[in-house]
């Protein structure tokens, strides 16, 4: 892993960290505003500024991509509430068929993944993420 790919994933954390700040107390423009920023210019960081253009330009994907942009310009214009709403649709659109993946992943982490596994929390997060169980899996 190089250094930009480095900074971009905390960037993301950090970014993250702020969006949840911000929900947190009670919807806070500031911290939302910077937290999408963070955001953006981590996933630019970690894909590479040329995918992340491509990713945010791809006509099959367009709900999305109006949705996400549109909500980050809404809690940069001061309307946080109706702005996350809005950039949650438009954040699933965009990346939820990555959820599969990053469940799979975060069940192989050590102490999360013994959480994700147990067998009522392994269904409930294979529901929400959208996966399923093909065959045996332990």
């Amino acid at each position: 892993m190089d250094d930009n790919r480095k900074i971009g994933t905390l960037l993301l954390g950090v970014g993250f960290l702020f969006l949840f700040l911000g929900v947190m107390l009670f919807f806070d423009a500031a911290l939302l505003a910077i937290g999408d920023v963070l955001f953006l210019s981590g996933l630019a960081m970690t894909i590479g500024v040329s995918r992340t253009i491509k990713f945010f330009t791809r006509k099959d994907r367009w709900r999305g991509i109006v949705c996400f942009l549109g909500g980050i310009f809404l809690v940069m214009i001061r309307y946080p509430i109706i702005g996350m709403c809005v950039q949650s649709f438009g954040f699933l659109n965009l990346f939820g068929s990555f959820f599969p993946v990053a469940v799979a992943f975060l069940r192989q982490t050590p102490v999360l993944g013994t959480i994700l596994n147990l067998p009522v929390i392994g269904d409930i997060v294979d529901k929400l993420a959208g996966a399923q169980k093909r065959g045996y899996q332990v």
